[in-house]
Formats: structure tokens, C-alpha cells, sequence
């Protein structure tokens, strides 16, 4: 089953997610994967950590209440970046943003995983390099990078260690598939990267 809510929305979230146990019995994995990329100054600041840290916190907190209630234990995954890793981006509010939201998700991942280990409830979160998605794959989005490859902010190589581009969406849905998979099952408070090398080039 599907329900649209906006992350930014918690009483909306509230009841796809309660939509979702009620339909289908319980609840045992929550991948919080919303996020948005806006290369903008002005309210671009404000937008990215509504959704991609407030939204992410709304979803964790209106999710393991369930969880801890069932009593059974379950994974949470945060979809992170590696600018949640390392201090990437321009000098301009959407990007400055997105690189805070995604480093307070480490710290949201970690204060979660030591909350709730108790109950059997793993925390993790994935920090992809460039996935190939239409986040990035977009007009705007090329010509936003090709400018800034002609612009020197002193920032970092952007590169990947090994020789590819971007990653697929597959790889990082089988990175999460591992970590709530019973194959993971004792691993918790993890910042784990799905880079090409990406963190270790740094």
C-alpha cells in the first residue's frame, strides 16, 4: 500500500503510518529516505532542514512508538549523504543547509540507536556519494555543478576514489537491505558509507 504525507507534516505522517499498520498487521522497518536538494539562497536554508532533518526526526519519533509497543524489536534507517560525513558544497544557503541537515542526522541516528537499543530496535543511517536519481540527474542540477567546477570556493575534490560517477539506487537499497536484514542484526549506531570511496579520498 501507498500514502503521500509531507515528512515536514507530522500529523499527516502520523496517519499514513498508522494507515500502513492497520492495513497490513505491524510494523518492523522504517527507512526515512526523504530529501531535497535545493542549490538556492533565500528560504532554501530553511526548507532543507524542515524536510531533511525535522522530517526525518518526525518520522523516527512518530515510528517507534509502534515499534517499542509491539515489543519484537526492529531497524531504522536514515538516508544520509556524505555530506553528512565530510564538509562539502558552495557557499550558498541550499547547499549550506543540506550539509547541516545531513551531519545532524549522524547525531539524530546515534541518539536514537542508544534510546532505543533496549527494545531490540536497531539505528543506522547510509551515506551515499552521487546516486543517480533525478535529485541530481536534472537540468538545474548540471548546470548548477557545471558552474560551480568553474568557480573557486576552495572547497574539496568531489570525485570518487573508484572510477565511477555516480552510484545506482540499488546500491544503496541493498546497503539498507543488509543493515535491517538479520545479517545486521547486532550492528547499530553506524554512519555507513556507500561512496566509491568517496569519505575515504578526504
Amino acid at each position: 500500500m501507498a500514502r503521500q504525507a509531507d515528512v515536514r507534516d507530522r500529523a499527516a505522517l502520523k496517519s499514513a503510518v498508522y494507515q500502513g499498520i492497520e492495513e497490513l498487521g505491524r510494523l518492523d522497518i522504517v527507512i526515512a529516505n526523504a530529501g531535497i536538494a535545493p542549490m538556492t539562497d533565500a528560504s532554501a536554508w530553511q526548507d532543507v532542514i524542515d524536510v531533511n532533518l525535522t522530517g526525518v526526526y518526525h518520522t523516527v519519533d512518530v515510528t517507534m512508538k509502534p515499534l517499542i509497543k509491539q515489543g519484537a524489536g526492529g531497524s531504522v534507517v536514515l538516508t544520509s549523504s556524505v555530506a553528512g560525513l565530510v564538509g562539502i558544497g558552495a557557499p550558498i544557503a541550499g547547499s549550506l543547509g543540506y550539509t547541516v541537515a545531513k551531519h545532524g542526522l549522524v547525531g539524530l541516528m546515534r541518539a536514537y540507536a542508544n534510546f532505543l537499543a533496549p527494545f531490540n530496535i536497531r539505528v543506522n543511517s547510509v551515506h551515499p556519494a552521487g546516486v543517480n536519481t533525478p535529485m541530481i540527474d536534472n537540468e538545474f542540477t548540471r548546470s548548477w555543478l557545471d558552474g560551480l567546477a568553474q568557480q573557486d570556493f576552495g572547497g574539496p575534490d568531489m570525485t570518487n576514489a573508484l572510477p565511477v560517477q555516480t552510484l545506482e539506487p540499488e546500491d544503496i537499497a541493498n546497503a539498507a537491505f543488509f543493515l535491517v536484514s538479520e545479517a545486521g542484526r547486532y550492528i547499530t549506531g553506524v554512519a555507513l558509507p556507500v561512496d566509491a570511496g568517496f569519505v575515504n579520498k578526504r
